[in-house]
């Protein structure tokens, strides 16, 4: 399976099938996990079409797998990353890592995408949240 991330918090790859894989591991790991899988199967009970389909979890080794939202895209325009994360917000999330590492391009549809919920906030509920207080460094980090 060819790799696509490698960072301090999880590893992620993309399998023949086309799925991705991704292995939560480093600091809440397990918290995070748990976000991101209660994150989106929140969004798809809401038919949110912009974001993956969690296919498989496993909490014992913090690992999930979901659906190919396409490839992230390299360049896009602040106005157009604030409305797409805005959008998300309608479907009753906030996803608290809102930089441009964080979305794809779909090309089947034509349709930008989001990733990466691990630190969302659900507006309804927001004991579910992980807003990093990420530092420069982070950020680079997970880039």
């Amino acid at each position: 399976m060819p790799e696509i991330k490698d960072t301090a918090r999880a590893t992620v790859h993309i399998g023949f099938d086309g799925r991705v894989h991704k292995r939560y591991r480093g600091a809440r790991a397990r918290e995070r996990f748990a976000t991101e899988v209660k994150v989106l199967r929140y969004l798809e009970q809401r038919d949110c079409p912009f974001v993956p389909k969690l296919l498989d979890a496993n909490e014992e080794e913090l690992w999930i797998v979901t659906t190919n939202c396409g490839t992230r895209v390299q360049h896009l325009s602040s106005a157009k990353a604030k409305a797409l994360f805005a959008q998300l917000e309608d479907y009753g999330v906030r996803h608290e890592d809102a930089f441009a590492r964080n979305v794809t391009y779909r090309a089947q549809d034509g349709r930008f995408c989001l990733i990466d919920f691990e630190f969302a906030t659900l507006l309804d509920d927001p004991s579910v949240s992980l807003k990093p207080d990420l530092n420069p460094e982070d950020a680079a980090e997970d880039a």
